[in-house]
């Protein structure tokens, strides 16, 4: 493993350990075995290497994200259920990958002081909303309508962020599937009352 990969593996670990701000040349440099200076000539800047790492931690999160998602995906589950089921699993991916997830949340903030990465993760959401959309309708991806897209996978991927918040606040309250499905069809019945 060259200097480049130790230190975005340090990066990465350094990231989970101690969060974004916290993090300083001097860890990362001897979390990675390197000099100080392995950093510049390779990314510049610290800045630079913990974005790429925190980018790269993100897009490895997808798997978390669809092994959370599986449920909904069984042939012939009952759709309440295989949506209760998701959450279930959703909820217990924001407790068990909790570094994960509070990168996530740094990443959010992080990004609303760097253009770049809010654009890259602005790419990362549409690309989360159509997926979410298409786990959700068992649509194929290309067949899905923009409006479904824009409508399913936003709300979905708002569900879940404040979701995660709630849970890594406070998981000794998080609520089950069954609740989270109960809570949406009462806020369905809210909207539908609020419509006449």
């Amino acid at each position: 493993m060259g200097n480049r990969e130790k230190l975005l593996a340090a990066a990465r670990q350094c990231l989970f350990d101690k969060g974004y701000e916290r993090t300083t040349v001097r860890d990362l440099a001897s979390t990675a075995g390197v000099s100080m200076a392995a950093i510049g000539y390779h990314f510049g800047s610290k800045e630079e290497l913990l974005n790429q790492a925190l980018f790269e931690a993100l897009g490895a999160g997808d798997a978390i994200i669809g092994r959370s998602l599986e449920p909904a995906g069984t042939p012939g589950a009952d759709p309440a259920e295989a949506f209760a089921a998701l959450w279930d699993n959703l909820v217990q991916s924001f407790s068990a990958n909790k570094t994960f997830w509070i990168a996530n949340l740094e990443a959010t903030l992080r990004a609303q002081r760097d253009p770049q990465l809010r654009a890259q993760m602005a790419a990362g959401q549409q690309e989360g909303r159509s997926g979410l959309a298409r786990v959700l309708t068992g649509a194929e991806e290309a067949t899905l309508p923009d409006e479904v897209i824009r409508t399913v996978g936003s709300v979905q991927l708002a569900l879940m962020g404040g979701m995660m918040m709630q849970v890594l606040t406070a998981p000794e309250s998080a609520p089950t599937g069954a609740e989270i499905l109960a809570g949406l069809r009462a806020l369905g019945t809210l909207a539908g009352a609020a419509k006449e």
